[in-house]
C-alpha cells in the first residue's frame, strides 16, 4: 500500500467534512463526494428515491450540461461514475492531476443546482424500471431479494436499493427533488481526494467552492432496529434458468463493532476472503475454505461464496451455493449444517485462523493500493465509522482468536435465526423433492 505523504482532515464552517491524502506516485487525482443517504433513509411507498436521484445528478445543471461533462472527462482520459448503497451515495472521478478542477467545480455546483427537469424525469423512470426488470431476470437477484425481505420486517434494509416497482411507477418529480434538497447538503457530505496535489493548497480551493453553500436541517432517521430472527424461515423462488441456487442468511453485526472483524475472519475461514472495496483488487482462491472443500470438492456443489457488508445497522451474512445439475438442495443444506456444527464445537485450529487472516489481509491490501482505492477508503470508512476503522483494519483482524470465532458462530449462526432460500428453475421445479 502506498505510504501517504500527508493526510489532512478538516470540517468547514457549513459542516462539510474534507479528507485529503497526498500520494505522489503518479500524476493523477481521485475525487469523491459521499452523501449519507441511501435506501436506509427511505420510507415505505418511496423506495428507490436515493438511487433515482443519483441518476438525475447526471442530467446536468445550467452551468454543466450533461453532454459537455461526458465529453470533457473522456477527452482528458478520466473516468467517473456513481454508486448508491443502503447507507450512502457517492460520486467519483479520477483524472490527470492538472485537469481535476473540472470535477471539483462540477460537484460544488450539483450539490445545490441540479435541475431535475420534468422532461428528464419520465425518460429516467423508464431507465430505472428497465434496470429493475433486468435484475428480476437474474436468479441470484430474485433469490437475494426474497431472502432479504424475509430477514427484515421493519428496517429499510429489507428492500433492495433500486426500490419496488410500484414505488418507481408512482414517484414524482417533486419527490425526487425534495429528497435531493433534503440530503444533498454540506453537513451531510464527506469530500475525499487522493493523489498528486498539495493538501494545504487544495483545501483552500475547496473552501472557495463550498464554504458559502448553506448547511441543511437533516430529517430524523426512519430506520427501526430489528429484533433477532425468532425461527428458521425457508422459502423457495422459481424462475427461468437451468441452475439451482441456495442462499443461507444470518443477521450480521454492524461494521463499527469488534464482532464485525471476527465475522470477517469467520467468513474467510468458511467461504474464502472477500473484498469490501467496490473496485476489488487481487484474486485469491477460496479453494482452501471449509465449505469449498466440503461441498465443491465432494461434488455436492459447483460453487460457494459468502460475504459480510460494512453497514451502519446489523445486516446479513449470506452464504450462496450453486448446485450441479440434478443436485439435491436438502442434502447440501445438511452438509452445510454439519460444517457449522463443527465450527461451533471448537473444531478450529490456530493455523486455520492464521491462514484466514492472512488471506483477508492480502485481499484488503490489494483493494487499497491504487489512488482511486485510497480515495475510496477515505470516505467509505466515514459512512459507518471513521477513517481509523480503515487504518486499524489489519491490526483488528490479527487480534481475532479461534475462541472468538467459535463464540461468534454459536451466537450468530443459529439454525433458529436464519433464512434459507432455494432458487428452483421452472424447468426442474419439484425434481429435488422426488429424491
Amino acid at each position: 500500500m502506498p505510504k501517504p505523504e500527508t493526510i489532512l482532515n478538516e470540517t468547514f464552517s457549513n459542516g462539510l467534512s474534507v479528507r485529503l491524502k497526498e500520494i505522489h506516485t503518479a500524476p493523477l487525482i481521485s475525487h469523491w463526494v459521499w452523501y449519507r443517504v441511501g435506501s436506509r433513509d427511505e420510507m415505505n411507498g418511496k423506495t428507490g428515491l436515493s438511487h433515482w436521484v443519483e441518476h438525475m445528478q447526471f442530467k446536468g445543471t445550467k452551468r454543466f450540461p450533461p453532454t459537455i461533462l461526458d465529453k470533457s472527462i473522456s477527452r482528458e482520459g478520466g473516468v467517473w461514475n456513481a454508486f448508491t448503497f443502503m447507507d450512502w451515495t457517492t460520486y467519483f472521478a479520477t483524472l490527470p492531476a492538472e485537469k481535476i478542477d473540472l470535477i471539483m467545480e462540477l460537484e460544488a455546483d450539483r450539490i445545490q443546482n441540479s435541475l431535475f427537469k420534468p422532461e428528464e424525469v419520465e425518460p429516467e423512470r423508464t431507465v430505472v424500471i428497465s434496470e429493475l426488470e433486468g435484475n428480476e431476470n437474474d436468479p441470484s437477484y430474485k433469490l437475494n431479494k426474497a431472502v432479504q425481505q424475509a430477514a427484515f420486517r421493519r428496517h429499510p434494509y429489507r428492500v433492495e436499493t433500486i426500490g419496488e416497482l410500484k414505488d418507481l411507477q408512482s414517484i414524482t418529480r417533486n419527490d425526487l427533488y425534495n429528497h435531493y434538497r433534503r440530503y444533498y447538503v454540506p453537513n451531510n457530505a464527506v469530500l475525499t481526494m487522493a493523489g498528486d496535489f498539495k493538501a494545504n493548497e487544495m483545501v483552500k480551493k475547496l473552501k472557495k467552492l463550498y464554504e458559502d453553500i448553506p448547511a441543511g436541517e437533516l430529517p430524523p432517521h426512519p430506520a427501526q432496529r430489528e429484533d433477532p430472527l425468532s425461527k428458521e424461515q425457508r422459502l423457495e423462488v422459481h424462475g427461468p434458468g437451468e441452475t439451482t441456487f441456495i442462499q443461507i442468511a444470518y443477521r450480521s453485526p454492524e461494521a463499527n463493532t469488534d464482532d464485525f472483524f471476527i465475522f470477517t475472519v469467520l467468513d474467510s475461514l468458511m467461504t474464502g476472503p472477500n473484498s469490501l472495496n467496490m473496485f476489488g483488487g487481487g484474486n485469491i482462491s477460496n479453494k482452501t475454505s471449509r465449505l469449498y472443500r466440503k461441498l465443491v470438492n465432494r461434488r455436492l456443489a459447483v460453487g460457494v461464496g459468502g460475504g459480510i457488508q460494512a453497514t451502519i445497522d446489523p445486516y446479513l451474512y449470506g452464504v450462496s451455493i450453486t448446485l450441479p445439475p440434478k443436485g439435491n438442495p436438502d442434502r447440501v443444506i445438511r452438509a452445510f449444517d454439519r460444517e457449522i456444527d463443527q465450527l461451533q464445537n471448537h473444531k478450529v485450529k490456530q493455523a486455520e485462523i492464521d491462514r484466514a487472516v492472512k488471506q483477508a489481509k492480502a485481499l484488503f491490501a490489494y483493494g487499497s493500493e491504487n489512488i482511486t482505492n485510497q480515495a475510496f477508503w477515505l470516505g467509505f470508512a466515514e459512512m459507518f465509522a471513521t477513517y481509523d476503522w480503515f487504518v486499524n483494519y489489519v491490526d483488528r483482524l490479527r487480534q481475532v482468536t479461534p475462541e472468538d470465532v467459535v463464540q461468534l458462530a454459536r451466537k450468530c449462526l443459529k439454525r433458529s435465526q436464519r433464512v434459507v432460500g432455494i432458487y428452483t428453475p421452472n424447468l426442474v421445479k419439484g425434481e429435488h423433492d422426488q429424491r
